[in-house]
């Protein structure tokens, strides 16, 4: 079975292949534009983006959003992730963060699956802010969030290790869980 996973990000597709791959799910990248509203969480970004998305794309397809939410920053950036990300960088947030104590943070991920209906699943990890870079895997924000119970980031480890414990990955898992009991 093939699924579209909308999205412009590889990084992204190669975590998901990894995980629906041993079900049978072949997992294609679909670059489509769809318009990310501003809203208070991530589940109403993904409810719209599949709303605005299903009648445009064919069925099935999943898209995905995540954050990094910010503990001593209040939750930032949050919902605005990407476009803090865009803009200041992971050298703006450790800015932000210095002389901050309280580095505790974490990500999430939506997953919202269309088939006819939407389907919501979610992922979090807990962890804390790096005081500077490091590590090359990954993407994003990986280079400077140390996941709880590790002393490394998530941009050193490896796509299995990372998928393993992270936020996407937890919310795929789910996914997973649930493609696996509905699609006898």
């Amino acid at each position: 079975m093939k699924i579209f996973f909308i999205t412009s990000n590889p990084g992204k597709v190669k975590e998901a292949s990894s995980l629906l791959k041993p079900l049978g799910i072949e997992v294609e990248q679909l670059k489509f534009p769809y318009p990310e509203i501003q809203a208070d969480s991530l589940e109403e970004v993904v409810e719209f983006g599949i709303r605005w998305l299903k009648d445009k794309v064919s069925k099935p397809f999943f898209i995905e959003d995540s954050g990094l939410f910010i503990e001593a920053l209040e939750g930032f950036p949050g919902v605005y992730s990407a476009y803090v990300y865009r803009t200041i960088g992971l050298d703006g947030i450790l800015k932000l963060m210095e002389g901050i104590e309280n580095r505790r943070a974490y990500f999430k991920s939506v997953i919202g699956y269309y088939d006819g209906k939407v389907h919501i699943f979610v992922g979090k990890v807990y962890g804390k802010i790096s005081h500077e870079k490091k590590g090359t895997q990954g993407f994003g924000y990986d280079p400077i969030f140390v996941p709880d119970g590790y002393d490394k980031t998530f941009a050193e480890m490896t796509t299995e290790e990372k998928n393993a414990i992270s936020h996407r990955g937890k919310a795929l898992k789910e996914f997973h869980r649930w493609l696996k009991e509905n699609l006898k």
